[in-house]
């Protein structure tokens, strides 16, 4: 089981920061819906992450890319693909950093979100959660690194929830504070959504560089 929390908590941490989600449930939390679109925008994130990397494990399990040298080839060169991707994506979201005291543009599909009802706020989550590149791409990543394993079905299963437990936490922890803390949490919020809108192109980045070089590390040392 250790094995299989290992394989997947790295992929887990990068699926969590997602700057444009967190700035996406902390505008919710703005809302006048808020203490439902919030709540359903996370339970939408936990669903549609939680059935792409079960959908994912159960393709490479039955690929036998645990025992299988032809399955256990195609996964490392999956991973080294994505990590090449990630390079070049990581260049580019460098090269579109705003400059030094210019403010950046938000995406025009946040300027709607005040106005979403309970049903677009859950979409939206499970959009973001799973059909965003960077989020698709992690989730393909570890699942089938996790299929490589060849764990117990309990095992897999737990390191399935792990992945998308802590995946999840950035955007359960802006829910929760606001949950909890209701208005007077809206200051500290607002001031991360600006942190985030300010910096996202940085932070993506860097999280592009830093898992396109681990995962071409993880597929290198098992091609043949």
């Amino acid at each position: 089981m250790g094995r299989g929390i290992g394989e997947v908590l790295a992929f887990a941490v990068g699926v969590a920061i997602s700057p444009a989600a967190i700035i996406a449930v902390i505008l919710m939390l703005f809302s006048r819906r808020a203490r439902i679109n919030g709540p359903l925008f996370l339970l939408g994130w936990v669903v549609a992450l939680g059935v792409l990397c079960a959908v994912v494990y159960a393709i490479s399990d039955q690929s036998n890319a645990g025992t299988s040298n032809t399955s256990s080839d195609s996964v490392s060169w999956l991973k080294i693909a994505l990590g090449v991707t990630f390079l070049l994506l990581a260049r580019r979201e460098w090269r579109k950093r705003p400059a030094a005291g210019v403010e950046p543009e938000m995406p025009k599909w946040m300027a709607r979100i005040e106005a979403f009802t309970p049903a677009k706020s859950a979409g939206l989550g499970a959009v973001l959660g799973a059909a965003n590149p960077k989020n698709l791409a992690l989730t393909v990543g570890a699942a089938a690194g996790l299929g490589q394993l060849g764990l117990s079905t309990s095992a897999a299963v737990v390191s399935l929830i792990v992945f998308v437990a802590v995946g999840s936490l950035t955007i359960a922890g802006p829910v929760a504070y606001y949950l909890v803390g209701g208005e007077k949490s809206k200051g500290e919020l607002d001031n991360l959504k600006n942190w985030l809108g300010l910096h996202n192109d940085a932070v993506m980045a860097v999280l592009f560089l830093v898992f396109g070089v681990a995962l071409i590390a993880k597929g290198i040392p098992l091609t043949r």
